[in-house]
C-alpha cells in the first residue's frame, strides 16, 4: 500500500484535532474511568505515584494504634471503616494482634503498655500517620484523611488532639506540667515517634498513661519542636454518637 503524504495544511489541522482530542481526555478522565480501557493493573499498581492525596495512597500511611483488653468488641470495629487501619495492642499473642506487649494488662498498668507500643511504631516507617484510640471512642474518616493532607510532609513532629497540662506535683521535673493529648484521640505523625524517649523514667507510678505520652514527646522530642494542633471534637465520638435520629453507646457495659 503506498504511503499516504500529507500537504502540510492538512497535517497541521490533524495536529490541532489529535490536541483538542487529547486535551479533552485529560479534562474529563475525573468524569469518566478512561484508566480502565488499559486494565485494572496499570490503574492499580500506578494510583499511590498519580495521586498521592487519594485515599488508596493515604491508607497505606495510617495506623490505628487500638489498645485491647478482655472486653473490647473487635466485631465491632472490625465492621467499621477502621478496620483496614486497625493495629491492635495485645496483653498476648492472638489472631490479629499487631503488637503483643507479653503481659498482662490492667487499668492500673496502662503506661506499661503505651510504653510497649510507642517502642513498636519506631518500627512503622512505613507509615506516615498514626492515631492512639480508645476502644470507646470513633472518629470520623473523611476528617482523618483531611488531617493527612493538611499536615503530610511536615519535617516537624505533629501532635493532634485536645492538649491539657498534666499536674503531678509528686514527679517535679518529669511529668509535672507535661502537655498531653486526650486519650480518646490523639494523632501523630512519624517524626513525633521518632524522637519519642521510649526510655522516659519518673518515680511514682501508676499514672495517666496519656500524659505519659505526653512526658515521652516533651523529653525526646522538647515542645518547643513539636506542632500541637487542636482537635475538631465534632468529629470524634467519645463514649456515645449522637446525630439526627441515631444514637449508639459506645461505653463500656459495667460488667466487671
Amino acid at each position: 500500500m503506498p504511503a499516504i503524504i500529507l500537504s502540510r495544511p492538512r497535517m497541521v489541522v490533524l495536529l490541532v484535532m489529535t490536541g483538542i482530542v487529547l486535551t479533552s481526555l485529560i479534562l474529563t478522565s475525573g468524569h469518566h474511568n478512561y484508566w480502565g480501557a488499559f486494565g485494572d493493573n496499570l490503574q492499580n499498581e500506578n494510583i499511590i505515584s498519580l495521586k498521592p492525596t487519594s485515599e488508596e495512597y493515604l491508607s497505606k500511611k495510617l495506623a490505628i494504634i487500638f489498645p485491647v483488653n478482655n472486653n473490647t468488641d473487635m466485631q465491632f470495629y472490625k465492621n467499621t471503616w477502621l478496620r483496614e487501619y486497625l493495629y491492635p495492642v495485645c496483653d498476648w499473642s492472638e489472631p490479629g494482634c499487631k503488637i503483643v506487649c507479653n503481659k498482662d494488662s490492667t487499668y492500673r498498668t496502662l503506661e506499661e503498655k503505651t510504653f510497649c507500643f510507642s517502642r513498636e511504631m519506631k518500627n512503622f516507617s512505613d507509615k506516615e500517620f498514626f492515631i492512639k484510640l480508645d476502644d470507646d471512642s470513633f472518629v470520623d474518616r473523611d476528617y482523618v484523611f483531611d488531617l493527612m493532607r493538611t499536615y503530610g510532609g511536615w519535617n516537624k513532629p505533629v501532635y493532634i488532639s485536645d492538649h491539657t497540662r498534666f499536674g503531678d506535683s509528686a514527679n517535679k521535673g518529669t511529668l509535672d506540667g507535661v502537655l498531653y493529648g486526650n486519650g480518646k484521640f490523639y494523632m501523630f505523625n512519624f517524626n513525633l515517634v521518632k524522637c519519642l524517649d521510649v526510655k522516659f523514667e519518673y518515680e511514682h507510678h501508676p499514672r495517666n498513661e496519656d500524659a505519659v505520652f505526653g512526658g515521652m514527646v516533651r523529653s525526646g522530642c522538647g515542645e518547643e519542636n513539636v506542632e500541637f494542633v487542636q482537635e475538631n471534637d465534632d468529629k470524634i465520638w467519645h463514649k456515645q454518637y449522637k446525630s439526627k435520629n441515631k444514637y449508639i453507646d459506645l461505653a463500656y457495659i459495667k460488667n466487671h
